[in-house]
């Protein structure tokens, strides 16, 4: 009487096992029976590549807080195709948080707006109107706001230069030149109300 390892790998019968009646002994037996095989690897599986095989990549960082996680940014015909943590980096490692890792989604969102949207006061829909025509109306309504708000002098005659009409409050996405150069127009314009996230 032969115990389960013998009845499921040799199968003994007659004082002869299953690897001695295989033509080309157990290893043709195992290789027949168990799935073994030189190459499990599929005709397909040998053609595939990654998808980012030959696009170009450039080293960022992330926008969102002050940590500086370093990103790899990959992009093929003027196209971002792919955000990854960048290995070679010593603050992350390759690393990202859930929204460092969704960077991407910030380039290529079907529901990013990529148009300017108006709406009017006391209107109940928004318009579709040119950049130039949005940039030129917030420069004259800053100006006009200026012109009628701006406060030269306190109440006990110091000079103050300040306005306190207008605020600029600044994105997570732009970076410390960005930021600098928004600071610097405000400030000039006597803006008091200022804040960013100079954080890249």
């Amino acid at each position: 009487m032969t115990d389960r390892t013998d009845r499921t790998i040799t199968s003994r019968n007659g004082g002869q096992s299953m690897g001695d009646r295989a033509p080309g002994g157990l290893g043709a037996l195992l290789r027949q029976h168990i799935g073994f095989a030189p190459s499990p690897i599929s005709d397909r599986s040998q053609r595939l590549a990654s998808r980012l095989q030959g696009a170009q990549v450039a080293t960022s960082v992330c926008p969102y807080c002050a940590v500086g996680c370093s990103q790899l940014v990959y992009s093929r015909d003027g196209k971002v195709i792919d955000i990854e943590g960048n290995p070679d980096s010593p603050i992350n490692a390759g690393h990202l948080c859930p929204k460092g890792a969704s960077t991407y989604q910030l380039i290529n969102n079907p529901n990013r707006p990529t148009r300017v949207l108006y709406r009017a006061p006391r209107s109940d829909h928004w318009e579709e109107r040119p950049l130039d025509w949005a940039m030129d109306r917030i420069a004259a309504r800053i100006k006009e706001a200026r012109d009628q708000d701006f406060v030269m002098h306190n109440d006990d005659g110091v000079r103050v230069n300040r306005l306190e009409s207008v605020a600029s409050i600044g994105g997570a996405t732009l970076d410390n030149e960005e930021n600098y150069l928004m600071l610097k127009l405000f400030r000039n314009l006597g803006v008091v109300y200022l804040t960013n996230q100079a954080r890249i």
